[in-house]
């Protein structure tokens, strides 16, 4: 009986990935038509914990997260929650036998983001595992669809690709963070004397990453693997831009691209899909 609510659930958990993200929404699209309501709950979930940290100001933030984080693990307990985002995800992390403790990191580091905190490199690390490491092993749990062998062999690659991504979201929204949330994630780095060399430095860092990652990546199943590949081709692509920028620059421009450019970069994955390059 509880059919037709869970396929609203995981409409709730589409609807709202597609709002808040059209280049994750693409990369669904391009997973096994079975992943594509596993992944939208999970993005669903963190995109709601991440909205009551950096939206919700006039509101009583710590609150509404603890709350959160208590109807999740009830609903999860319960297999079932009246919040329909919660819903799904729960299905989700029962179905896959998600590790708890992901979760559990991931809400840590959205609590950090509710005090102006100064990231010194342990703390820096600690964040980078919860808001983003830690989402890419949930994916990876539903991508390897309960093999635990291959899970942990790719648990590592899983792990640099939703560093790199979250890395690329730091320099893009750099400004803004830093002007409007007083937020500064960057270890050891002035934001308001950001030279070249201090960029520099963390695209170094990026491009390592991204080159671990992709050995993972070409390691997935068929069923996950054109759309991981999308999506790093399109944070790849975006992480080019801002390389391609002077470091005074990314304070006051919004890094995007075009829907033209997205659709190339589509076409191009398809066929080095079908080629077998990937």
């Amino acid at each position: 009986m509880k059919e037709k609510f869970d396929r609203l659930s995981a409409e709730c958990s589409r609807i709202t990935t597609k709002r808040y993200s059209t280049s994750f929404s693409l990369g669904i699209r391009f997973l096994d038509k079975k992943l594509h309501d596993p992944i939208f709950a999970i993005y669903g979930f963190v995109r709601l914990a991440d909205e009551i940290v950096d939206s919700f100001h006039d509101y009583n933030k710590a609150f509404l997260l603890e709350q959160f984080k208590k109807d999740c693990f009830e609903a999860i307990e319960n297999g079932i929650s009246l919040n329909p985002i919660l819903n799904s995800f729960q299905q989700v992390v029962r179905q896959y036998k998600i590790d708890h403790q992901l979760i559990h990191a991931f809400l840590k580091s959205m609590a950090m983001d509710l005090e102006k905190q100064t990231y010194d490199e342990e703390k820096y690390q600690q964040y980078i595992l919860g808001s983003a490491e830690v989402v890419g092993l949930m994916c990876l749990f539903v991508f390897t669809e309960g093999n635990l062998n291959l899970y942990y062999e790719l648990m590592p690659a899983a792990m640099k690709l939703g560093s790199a991504f979250q890395k690329v979201n730091f320099l893009r929204d750099i400004g803004a963070d830093f002007v409007e949330l007083d937020r500064t994630y960057f270890p050891q780095v002035d934001l308001v004397n950001f030279t070249d060399a201090d960029k520099k430095k963390i695209e170094l860092e990026i491009e390592k990453e991204f080159r671990e990652a992709l050995e993972g990546i070409k390691k997935l199943p068929d069923s996950s693997r054109r759309g991981v590949y999308l999506a790093y081709q399109y944070y790849r692509e975006l992480f080019d831009k801002i390389k391609m920028s002077p470091a005074y620059t990314i304070f006051s421009r919004r890094f995007r691209l075009s829907n033209a450019r997205k659709m190339v970069l589509l076409c191009d994955v398809l066929l080095k899909h079908q080629l077998h390059l990937i």
